[in-house]
């Protein structure tokens, strides 16, 4: 609830910014990309050994898992801090994301991460001859009971 509030913030420092010549970027809060920094040094030695295009098996309730879900909902916060900011802002943020190289970090990441087949292990019905379901066919339900 808090992140879609943090650009207002900024909003008031962006006249400061200005006709210098070199290109400005502005970082995201501090506290969160100090979080991100480490989450991606932990995850950059748990996917080192796997190389880009390959799969990483990630057992739930793990280590690695609680490690590798931090670090998504980080980004995801990060996103929802972008999708608030003006269009000016996210400008000078996303030039921080370029030259911190974070950005490339989380595509590598994904890319070791995502399954090679997504398929969906969820309640299915036992038609044949149905395709198989996967996560990008299938609507994911998150109901907490």
């Amino acid at each position: 609830r808090l992140m879609p509030e943090l650009p207002k913030f900024d909003d008031e420092d962006l006249k400061s910014y200005g006709d210098e010549e070199e290109e400005l970027a502005l970082s995201p809060p501090a506290a969160l990309m100090s979080i991100l920094a480490t989450q991606e040094l932990l995850l950059e030695n748990i996917l080192e050994c796997i190389p880009v295009g390959e799969f990483a098996v990630i057992q739930p309730l793990s280590d690695e898992f609680c490690l590798v879900l931090g670090y998504l909902l980080t980004w995801k916060l990060t996103l929802a801090f972008f999708k608030a900011a003006s269009s000016q802002l996210r400008v000078l943020y996303s030039q921080y994301l370029r030259r911190t190289k974070s950005l490339n970090k989380l595509l590598y990441h994904l890319f070791r991460l995502m399954p090679e087949n997504p398929v969906f292990s969820g309640p299915t019905s036992d038609v044949p001859n149905k395709d198989t379901k996967t996560f990008f066919t299938e609507e994911l339900r998150l109901d907490v009971k």
